[in-house]
């Protein structure tokens, strides 16, 4: 035995598992899994139990019972639970659900029938056992039960909300179509990321999206300072419908990528992405909008069309002057939803077509819940210490009627 393990080891540890074989290592386990979570519990609050300090964040509130299962039997583990912040401890295996989910898709492509030899034989390597319909639906049960408690789960202030979608492929009446997965991601009041819901429509159609923020507002979102989303009419239509008087700053990524489709040689393109480039790099909205003058003059007469479109549209991308310089850089594109659909492919393409919405549904929450945990407990994303301040010095009280929200 490696002699610095052996000294880790308790050696009354060493002594059962050598006695009772595995029904030992699966006690053993499962003491280490309770005193870990523990110990990332305590790490997590700055503080130990009934310990006082300046560091502490929050307050320890029980446990939450929870079975799993593993190669040496079922675990009855005890979850530690955090009041008023959300905890959930790395020591459990968090992918667990999105694995379960892809086997899950796949599984329901081989007993609805639109499975080949190869799909079946990836199924069994996945499950290890052929999977029947009715193990299939038990199984769907249990894990849509606690996926929808994570979609519906009650929201509260988040000052940032950023809204986007992406399409799958789902086959429906013996065809083949693209579905559109809204979601919205948002920034707490603790300044860290959250997956605040998503939903599989027909399209981006200005009903759906309204349905889906409604669905929002009816779940507690509120105290939203801003959105920030790509130029979509239904989109657009949808968020003025039900947070009239919110701010909206459009993706200036692909604001600027817009702005180069109205270059007539293609020579001007990257020109024109600079010049946008600068106009968004400026360090005021006083400087953007002299830098906006400059370059009309510098392309009025080589790409008007380019010029026509800026002066329609440029402002929709400037709304990030109006608030604190340092969100900035966090708040001027939707580009961590587009990572965000990067990893989603990545699971999604193993299935390729998905039989139905709720198989694209599954798959889709089961990978969002996973990442909506590791943001969690992982690094702050934005600094809104003193925020409402901050917001304040811009959009002092009575200004307009920016501040109300639809009730």
């Amino acid at each position: 035995m490696n002699p610095d393990l052996e000294k880790r080891v308790p050696r009354e540890i060493l002594a059962e598992l050598i006695e009772e074989g595995t029904e030992a290592f699966r006690g053993i386990l499962e003491k280490l899994f309770n005193v870990a979570m523990q110990w990332e519990r305590s790490e997590f609050l700055g503080a130990e139990a009934y310990e006082r300090t300046e560091s502490r964040r929050g307050y320890r509130n029980g446990f939450k019972g929870k079975r799993i299962q593993t190669r040496v039997g079922e675990l009855h583990l005890e979850i530690p639970q955090v009041r008023g912040l959300r905890f959930y401890p790395k020591s459990l295996e968090r992918g667990c659900r999105s694995e379960k989910a892809l086997k899950l898709a796949i599984a329901e492509m081989y007993v609805m029938g639109v499975s080949t030899r190869k799909v079946t034989e990836v199924t069994e390597q996945l499950c290890g056992l052929e999977i029947s319909a009715t193990q299939v639906s038990r199984v769907a049960r249990m894990l849509d039960e606690e996926l929808e408690e994570f979609r519906s789960r009650e929201l509260g202030e988040y000052p940032i909300v950023y809204l986007d979608a992406h399409y799958e492929k789902v086959r429906k009446g013996g065809r083949v179509q693209d579905v559109a997965i809204l979601k919205a991601l948002g920034v707490n009041r603790f300044g860290t990321r959250e997956v605040l819901g998503l939903s599989a429509r027909i399209s981006e159609a200005e009903v759906h999206w309204r349905g889906f923020l409604g669905d929002l507002h009816k779940r507690g979102l509120r105290g939203v300072e801003l959105f920030v989303s790509d130029d979509h009419e239904g989109l657009k239509a949808a968020r003025r419908a039900v947070y009239p008087s919110v701010p909206w700053n459009r993706c200036q990524f692909h604001l600027s990528k817009n702005a180069q489709q109205y270059a007539r040689r293609k020579e001007d393109k990257p020109r024109i992405a600079q010049a946008m480039r600068d106009i968004f790099d400026a360090p005021s909205r006083e400087d953007a909008e002299e830098l906006r003058g400059k370059v009309v003059k510098k392309f009025e007469k080589i790409a008007p069309e380019f010029v026509s479109w800026l002066e329609d549209n440029l402002e929709e991308g400037l709304t990030v002057f109006d608030f604190p310089r340092s969100w900035w850089r966090r708040i001027r594109t939707i580009n961590g939803l587009e990572r965000l659909h990067r990893e989603i492919r990545r699971r999604t393409r193993v299935v390729g077509i998905f039989p139905h919405e709720a198989s694209a549904l599954r798959l889709i929450s089961a990978v969002l819940a996973e990442i909506h945990e590791e943001w969690l407990t992982g690094r702050q994303y934005l600094n809104l210490a003193g925020w409402k301040k901050q917001v304040e010095q811009f959009f002092p009280t009575g200004q307009g009627n920016y501040r109300k929200t639809v009730a």
